[in-house]
């Protein structure tokens, strides 16, 4: 993760030095076990509680000549223990430190994930709350449709987030799983016993069947999930910028006055530079999660293909992602609101997003669906090209006005009519109370 992006909470839990602290927290939990078990000496257990000690300088330096990461913290750990040093790491193979450490880890990352998670969530309900009235126009293949509300389409981003939440809670569940059975998972010079209960000493469950790894079938949900909450933000990244667009102008994303630059050229600019920098990290997050589903099949009782893209790969997602909903947060919280442009924007239309209530109306009096839509397609393809509107069109139309009523054409155009359910749909999302 380069530094731009790196947040210092999240970064911390991936540095090599955090990784060997949660290393040698395995190694203590089995040597514990294993002394409970009477495989190894109480007093050797006692003292690799008491003294082990690393150096990630000197596991560097021991690396380097080995090359071999668990063998070098094994060797440094050991230089801390004296005689207690050969009942370190006893009858264990290094994917049993090295994955069940990395469900450590895990379980770390994703809960400052499901912090953010759920405080952007929250953020989109109270935006959905305060704005359930503010009307503007709805808008398919990015044309004018029909009357929304900002708090409606903010509560569509409230309710998807409640869906990660629980997407992510589970594959975090799913993930936190270690495994201790051995160089083929046959518990060879081991005892499924020992595993039970170093894994319930660090809060996590043993895998139920094991090779040399923890199955990557977990990684990869795990990280599909993350590419997926990616997504969700992309979309919301994407709203801001089509929202903030010149033409547009009915949000705009948070922006420093008399700080912040837009340009290096023009002085006049406001870009939403926050919701591109959403889009294209989640154009990475969806790229390691093909690397994830990759990872899954590996030879035989494993291989170590899988190593190497994950030492890149899961710092990264975990801190993209992290970053990504801060700044996600960062602009729901912040975005300003410009309703005077909603209304313009709605009027723009000169009424044509009651067509549909205008053709249910038509329809409904008698008149048949397909000379109905002929008609109002008529009158909306020429309002198009000039005045009068098509409201007025409508509303002037003999025939029509005939058919359905001058009043009933009226009730037609009411936004109140258009938005009267909005209420029920932020209350049916828990944002308004019953």
């Amino acid at each position: 993760m380069i530094p731009r992006y790196a947040l210092p909470e999240m970064t911390a839990i991936w540095t090599d030095e955090h990784r060997f602290r949660r290393m040698l927290d395995v190694e203590i939990a089995l040597a514990r076990a294993q002394a409970d078990l009477g495989v190894i000496p109480r007093e050797a257990a006692e003292r690799i509680a008491r003294d082990a000690r690393f150096d990630a300088a000197r596991i560097d330096e021991i690396e380097r000549r080995t090359r071999h990461d668990v063998i070098a913290f094994v060797t440094n750990v050991a230089e801390s223990l004296g005689d207690a040093a050969r009942f370190l790491h006893f009858g264990m193979t290094s994917s049993d430190v090295l994955d069940t450490a990395l469900a450590l880890q895990i379980r770390e990352a994703g809960s400052l994930l499901l912090g953010a998670l759920q405080d952007l969530r929250r953020v989109f309900g109270e935006r959905a709350r305060a704005h359930a009235d503010t009307p503007m126009i709805g808008r398919t293949h990015g044309m004018f449709a029909l009357p929304t509300t900002l708090g409606a389409k903010l509560a569509l981003f409230h309710d998807e987030c409640g869906r990660h939440v629980a997407r992510l809670q589970t594959a975090l569940d799913e993930g936190a799983v270690g495994k201790l059975s051995g160089a083929v998972g046959t518990f060879a010079h081991g005892d499924p016993r020992i595993e039970e209960a170093v894994c319930e000493r660090l809060g996590l469950r043993p895998e139920n069947v094991s090779n040399q790894v923890v199955q990557r079938d977990r990684i990869a949900h795990l990280v599909g999930v993350l590419a997926l909450i990616g997504a969700t933000l992309e979309k919301w990244a994407t709203e801001v910028r089509h929202l903030q667009r010149s033409e547009v102008g009915e949000i705009t994303e948070p922006f420093a006055r008399g700080e912040q630059k837009g340009s290096s050229a023009m002085p006049h600019k406001q870009n939403p530079i926050s919701a591109e920098r959403i889009c294209g990290l989640a154009r990475l997050l969806r790229g390691y999660a093909q690397t994830a589903l990759e990872n899954v099949p590996l030879w035989h009782e494993r291989d170590i293909s899988h190593s190497s893209a994950e030492r890149i790969l899961l710092p990264d997602t975990f801190g993209l992602l992290f970053f990504m909903l801060r700044e996600a947060h960062r602009i729901a919280d912040g975005f300003e609101v410009h309703p005077t442009r909603m209304r313009e924007n709605l009027a723009r239309s000169g009424g044509a997003w009651a067509s549909q209530a205008v053709l249910v109306c038509l329809t409904g009096a008698g008149m048949a669906r397909e000379e109905a839509y002929e008609r109002l397609q008529a009158h909306a393809l020429a309002a198009q090209e000039g005045v009068p509107d098509f409201q007025t069109r409508v509303q002037t139309d003999a025939e029509l006005t005939a058919r359905a009523g001058g009043d009933a054409l009226a009730r037609c155009f009411s936004l109140e009519h258009h938005l009267r359910h909005i209420p029920a749909i932020l209350r049916r999302a828990g944002i308004l109370p019953v």
